[in-house]
């Protein structure tokens, strides 16, 4: 009879357990998806500076006002290329760490889930007579929420297909809007 109590107190305990790995595993893909970022925008930057100083030094030694507005307008469509590839690696990143912390988090939900089945199949052994009732009911509220979260988590993985194909169609729109304005600029 004082094993339920136990019982119940390494469950709690593997329950802190296991949110606190949860939490360490999210946390350190959060971590890994903002050093890809803050190297994507260092890398970004230091090849835009760079470019910006070749750039401003053409520019410079434009002989007539011709000459600038077509260096000018021939820069538009190669940083026009290259701020849609920054698009796609952002998002690619932001999809990657959204995949990875999807992963983690269904991952520790299911050892969760193991356990705490676990912990009730055991403790229904030790059920005094008469409690079928309750043990059912138990086993039912625990089937439900099963339910419900992989329902859950059916409906968030497809929000987040569909937020990734919707942030890929407005880059190419804006590629495409890219490209057909460069030769634009560059007629007049």
């Amino acid at each position: 009879m004082f094993a339920i109590p136990e019982q119940f107190s390494n469950a709690t305990k593997a329950n802190f357990e296991s949110q606190f790995a949860i939490f360490s595993s999210l946390t350190s893909k959060a971590f890994e998806g903002m050093e890809k970022l803050v190297e994507l925008n260092l890398t970004a930057a230091k090849a835009s500076l760079e470019e910006s100083s070749i750039t401003t030094r053409q520019l410079l030694s434009a002989k007539d006002p011709q000459e600038f507005f077509s260096l000018t307008a021939a820069q538009a469509q190669p940083t026009a290329e290259k701020a849609m590839s920054y698009s796609r690696q952002v998002a690619a990143i932001a999809a990657g760490t959204q995949a990875e912390f999807t992963k983690a988090a269904e991952e520790q939900i299911a050892e969760t889930n193991r356990k705490v089945i676990s912990l009730v199949d055991e403790v229904t052994k030790n059920a005094p007579a008469g409690s079928e009732n309750v043990v059912s009911i138990i086993k039912a509220t625990i089937g439900n929420a099963n339910a419900g979260y992989e329902q859950f988590s059916k409906t968030a993985k497809q929000a987040a297909e569909t937020i990734e194909a919707n942030v890929g169609a407005a880059v190419n729109q804006f590629t495409q809007a890219a490209q057909n304005a460069v030769p634009k600029a560059g007629k007049k």
